[in-house]
């Protein structure tokens, strides 16, 4: 038995438990988290949600997801 944990500036977000949790690196875009995740946000709010894409850029106003804002301030890896 595992657990994976992930750190978003401080806060965690996610924990996934025997199971292997895939995640994809988008060039120049967010972060594809493969299946359904719960997500458990800095207010303590509790989500779950199915394939997440999230922000790796910072300038999302609907952190921790990915609203494409990447693309408009020109992120690159």
């Amino acid at each position: 038995m595992f657990s994976l944990i992930f750190i978003f500036k401080k806060h965690v977000v996610m924990e996934q438990t025997d199971s292997l949790l895939k995640i994809k690196v988008i060039p120049n875009a967010p972060l594809l988290v493969e299946g359904k995740v719960e997500l458990t946000l800095a207010d303590g709010t509790v989500k779950v949600v199915d394939k997440p894409h999230l922000c790796r850029c910072g300038a999302s106003k609907n952190k921790p997801f990915c609203d494409g804002a990447h693309a408009k301030i020109g992120f690159k890896d």
